[in-house]
């Protein structure tokens, strides 16, 4: 069964680091472009960064020069690296698969949570 986990999340105080953790089990990821969304409570979800199968990283604005999305092909597993947190960083964060030509999976992962305190 194809599958994401993620792990990583916390609580830490602003400007702490993460690094989250999604590894896929079940299929081999490194076809797919590979995402990190994030959903804070009473809010919508918004995609937070991806990266494509030949290392091709993204960001949104609000996380750029903070978070850094990277892949292991060799552990299936992609990782989101974030510095300098923000209280306003706080929320379940989310790994998906990005359907295309060679990536067949439309997958999400049950989501990890990270709490940035002031």
């Amino acid at each position: 069964q194809a599958q994401l986990v993620e792990s990583g999340g916390g609580s830490v105080q602003a400007g702490g680091s993460l690094r989250l953790s999604c590894t896929a089990s079940g299929f081999t990821s490194e076809t797919c472009t590979m995402a990190w969304h994030r959903q804070p409570v009473g809010a919508q979800r918004e995609w937070v960064a991806s990266i494509s199968p030949s290392d091709f990283a993204n960001h949104r604005d609000s996380v750029k020069g903070r978070f850094t999305i990277s892949r292991d092909k060799d552990s299936n597993t992609v990782y989101l690296q974030m510095n300098n947190l923000k209280p306003e960083d706080t929320a379940m964060y989310s790994c998906k698969t990005v359907p295309g030509f060679r990536c067949p999976h439309d997958i999400w992962g049950q989501g990890t949570q990270v709490t940035v305190s002031s």
